[in-house]
Order: structure tokens, then C-alpha cells, then sequence
């Protein structure tokens, strides 16, 4: 596990009913919404926005893989960061590792959900693979605290 000062970025979102099951948790397909969004607002504020890439680019990214593990819940009101990090980027693909933590008054926060996603670049008309364009992937190197911005591997010292 890294610490949370590892990470390329963090964003803040509070826990909604809307966001709850019946136990009164966050249902688990939610934590998915939000590493989306944090990757989302994440490549925002680096200039990347999604529908300008379709229309400068016809490129879009989309999910190939997640895997999530769930540590402990999040409840009604809780004050979560989304930590995200950029494992690894390749010719049409980017690597992604987020965690979710509970904030905590002390300053302290508890590790809630782990994931790893893989989004691909793909033609948005054909759903093609197709490479990152050069502006984005260099954007993305230059951002990434642990990518080797010429070869996409981890950088030296990070873990693999």
C-alpha cells in the first residue's frame, strides 16, 4: 500500500443517500462512480476534457478493467478522497490505481476501497483501438509522479 502522498491527485466527494443501499452503506458499484469521476475531473484540470478530445481527436477512453477491493464501508455524510495515480501508460491504454478514504477530524483517514482500472483509447465512431494522442500522453507523462514519461514503464524506485 502507498501513502496517501504518493498519488497524482485526490478529490473530495460526500456520501448522498442517493449513494447508500438498504444496509445504509455505499453500494459497491458506486465506488467505481467515484474513482470515475475523480479520474474525470483529474484529466480536467490538466486541460484534457472528454468531448473536446472526441471533437479535436475522435478519440474517446473508455473502462477495459477494473478490479476492486472493498475494506470497509462508507457511510451516510462521510467525507471521501478519491486518491489516484497513473500506473503505467501504453500505446492505447493507461493504467490507473485509486483508493477511497474516509477523512477523519484528526486528519487520520481509513482506507476504504482499492482499485485498479485500465482504460483504452478508441475511435469513438468504430470503438477501435487507436494510440493516445501525442498531446494527452504527454500531458498525462508530465502529471504522473511515478510514469517514465518516455517508456510508459513505472519510473525507478516505484513499485511495479
Amino acid at each position: 500500500m502507498r501513502g496517501m502522498a504518493d498519488f497524482d491527485t485526490s478529490w473530495s466527494i460526500r456520501v448522498y443517500y442517493e449513494d447508500t443501499d438498504a444496509g445504509g452503506v455505499v453500494f459497491y458499484a458506486n465506488y467505481l462512480k467515484f474513482f470515475e469521476r475523480a479520474r474525470t475531473e483529474w484529466l480536467r484540470s490538466l486541460g484534457i476534457e472528454q468531448l473536446e478530445l472526441t471533437r479535436n481527436t475522435g478519440m474517446i477512453f473508455i473502462v477495459r478493467a477494473t478490479a476492486v477491493d472493498y475494506l470497509s464501508p462508507a457511510r451516510l455524510d462521510d467525507l471521501l478522497t478519491i486518491k489516484s495515480r497513473i500506473e503505467r501508460i501504453g500505446g492505447a491504454s493507461v493504467d490507473f490505481e485509486q483508493e477511497a478514504w474516509r477523512e477523519a477530524p484528526d486528519g487520520r483517514g481509513e482506507l476504504l476501497a482499492r482499485g485498479s482500472i485500465k482504460i483504452g483509447c478508441v475511435a469513438a465512431h468504430t470503438l477501435r483501438p487507436g494510440k493516445i494522442p501525442a498531446q494527452v500522453r504527454l500531458v498525462m507523462q508530465s502529471a504522473a509522479k511515478s510514469v517514465n514519461a518516455t517508456s510508459g514503464e513505472p519510473a525507478h524506485g516505484a513499485a511495479a
